[in-house]
């Protein structure tokens, strides 16, 4: 795949999960996807189903979710993005309570591509800073 596919294809996903729109998610992503969250967020997702119940729940916990891409980075068969989350905090979350808050925090995904599609998944966020903003 040419990098011009893979960064089309990243932004794809930063596009599902800004609107939510789970119809798309077998289109960027393997059958057999596997995306490991930071170790404070939960477990891995494995397969489409928990992708799009994590796209869900993520749209339902922070409304409004948006990921502004800031920086995109191609090598080979692997692609990373720098990006700015932002939502609503409405839903309780790692154990706060909802707080009405808007959250901002950076984020970096690095993910594997094989045969057009993201195999694999690691992502990494700023959890201090997004806690310490829907904590006060």
């Amino acid at each position: 795949m040419s990098k011009e596919k893979n960064i089309q294809l990243i932004k794809k996903l930063h596009h599902i999960w800004n609107t939510g729109d789970i119809n798309l998610v077998s289109e960027v992503y393997s059958e057999n996807i596997i995306v490991n969250w930071a170790r404070g967020w939960g477990l891995p997702s494995k397969g489409l189903k928990e992708v799009e119940q994590t796209i869900l729940k993520t749209r339902s916990v922070f409304h409004n979710w948006n990921e502004e891409i800031l920086d995109l980075v191609v090598d080979d068969d692997k692609v990373t993005s720098r990006y700015i989350s932002t939502g609503v905090h409405k839903e309780e979350y790692l154990g706060v309570p909802a707080s009405g808050k808007n959250i901002e925090f950076q984020e970096i995904s690095i993910y594997l591509i094989r045969d057009n599609k993201v195999l694999e998944q690691w992502c990494l966020g700023d959890d201090l800073h997004l806690l310490s903003q829907i904590k006060h």
